[in-house]
Parts: C-alpha cells; sequence; structure tokens
C-alpha cells in the first residue's frame, strides 16, 4: 500500500509539472491534499485508468487539459455569501472608504461572479459605487465568462435575497437583477465600474494600489509557502491604510505579512495594512 501511495505521489509530481511547463499553471503549491482529491475525481470520470495516463493527453489534448483545469477551479459561491461579513464592511470599511475620492478594489478568486456583484450592491447603496472601480479576477477562463455574463439561475433568488437582507441591504434586492424564463440577469447599472480578468496567484505579480482586496476561500487550497507569496502580494498592491478581507478559515497569524496589519474585525477576518507597512513591505 505504501508502495501504491508512493507512485501515485510521484504521478502527480510529474501531472503538475507537465502542466506547468506546458501551459504556465502551476499548481505545484497547492494543497497537496486538495489537488490530489481533484485529480483522483477528475480520473475516475475520465477514460485513463491510471493518473500516468493523463501526463501525455495533457501535452497534447488542450480539450483535456481545459476540463482537468474546470476541476481543478473550485466555484463554491453565491450572492452575499456569509451576510455578515458584507454586514461588517458596511460597518467597518465603508466608512473609511467614503472618505477617498476614488476608490479601487481587487476581488481574488472572483469565480462566477456573485460575490463581486455583491460587493457592488453594497458600494452603490453607500453612494461609492460612481468613484469605484472593481476588479474580479479568477484564473478560470470559464468561470469569468459566466462572471461577465451575470446571468444566474432564478431558483437561487430567494436565496440571494435572504443573505441580501441578512447582509443590511437597503433597498429591494429584486431591483438589481431581471428575471426572464428560468433566469436572472445582473443589471447592467452593476456591471459598468467592474473588470473581470485573469490573473493566477501563484504566477502573476503585484496588482496596482488598492484600497481593498478581498479574498475569501482561496488561501485555504495553498501550502504555506503559497499562502505567503499571495499574502505578499496583497499586502504589496494595497495602499497605505488599505482593507484585506480573507475567509473565515483563513488568517495572517505566522504569516510574512502579519505585522504589517491591524485586525479590524478578527471574527470576519477583516484587516487594515499599517503605515508603517508601506515601508518595511512584505518583510
Amino acid at each position: 500500500m505504501r508502495i501504491d501511495n508512493d507512485i501515485e505521489n510521484l504521478e502527480i509530481e510529474l501531472l503538475l509539472e507537465a502542466i506547468f511547463q506546458r501551459y504556465g499553471y502551476d499548481f505545484r503549491s497547492y494543497a497537496r491534499a486538495s489537488i490530489s482529491r481533484r485529480i483522483r475525481q477528475f480520473l475516475a470520470d475520465s477514460s485513463c485508468n491510471t493518473i500516468s495516463e493523463m501526463i501525455p493527453r495533457v501535452l497534447h489534448d488542450e480539450t483535456f487539459f481545459v476540463q482537468l483545469i474546470r476541476a481543478f477551479s473550485i466555484t463554491v459561491t453565491e450572492m452575499f455569501r456569509d451576510p455578515h461579513v458584507y454586514a461588517s464592511i458596511r460597518e467597518r470599511v465603508i466608512p473609511r472608504l467614503k472618505t477617498y475620492p476614488f476608490i479601487k478594489i481587487w476581488h481574488v478568486g472572483c469565480a462566477t461572479g456573485e460575490e463581486a456583484y455583491s460587493l457592488a450592491i453594497v458600494l452603490k447603496e453607500e453612494g461609492l459605487y460612481d468613484r469605484a472601480t472593481i476588479f474580479a479576477t479568477d484564473f478560470n477562463d470559464m468561470a469569468l465568462a459566466k462572471a461577465k455574463e451575470g446571468i444566474y439561475s432564478l431558483e437561487k433568488a430567494q436565496k440571494f435575497t435572504k443573505n441580501y437582507q441578512s447582509a443590511g441591504g437597503t433597498d429591494s434586492f429584486s431591483s438589481y437583477y431581471q428575471a426572464a424564463y428560468d433566469s436572472m440577469a445582473i443589471a447592467q447599472t452593476l456591471k459598468k465600474n467592474i473588470t473581470f480578468a485573469n490573473y493566477n496567484l501563484v504566477t502573476d505579480q503585484v496588482f496596482g494600489e488598492m484600497n481593498l482586496i478581498m479574498c475569501r476561500n482561496v488561501l485555504i487550497y495553498f501550502d504555506k509557502s503559497l499562502q505567503n507569496r499571495a499574502l505578499g502580494l496583497f499586502s504589496d498592491s494595497l495602499a497605505t491604510s488599505g482593507f484585506l478581507c480573507l475567509g473565515d478559515k483563513e488568517s495572517l497569524r505566522f504569516s510574512d505579512v502579519s505585522n504589517n496589519f491591524a485586525a479590524v474585525d478578527a471574527k470576519n477576518r477583516i484587516f487594515r495594512k499599517l503605515a508603517a507597512a508601506a515601508l518595511t513591505g512584505s518583510q
């Protein structure tokens, strides 16, 4: 059994190396348990008998590669996911953002866009949307295409409405979408200041000077070294006194940039970049 496990680990390492060398997507520093589970799940649904058989398919068949990348991508999301986080943003972050003439926000790992549109609604209701630019990024082009489209199942409207109300919504949620047949289409007024773009936390570099970065439930899939790289990017991409919002199972503790931030709302994982961090960087 140990030999089988060793062989499988080697197969996974070779597969991830092949993906990196052929396409530039680097999953080698993703949490191994998570990526291994997704590879095994994909293998069970493929025509391959072993992970080794997947390697030449990945190298020579781009369609097969795209299918595999889709399996790697985590797209669990919904409008106003974890409503208490958005309620806290309204209370603790928005007042500071209101002091700026222009606001730049980076939503990392936006998946199919629901949470980016949720933030847009908060900004609109707080009178900030017209002076805000939201950069919503993900490495999954198929998810980004759906995010740009902004069309979701109407079956989710009831859940989204409940989340919106729990998050402190001040209007009628139905005013932010148009219903047709079995779909809900996000209002165009929420789209005009959102730019959806491909960005890879593993390989890409600093992303402007942001006033708020939201990266929720992404770092849990990274190993320690990749978490530190991502957090370093966030620290370097934030303007002084900018805000960072992480997922409820993610933390700055024991990271290389922990001293660059102060907790604004520890329970909801909202942090603020200290002025001294502008000088110390991500040391």
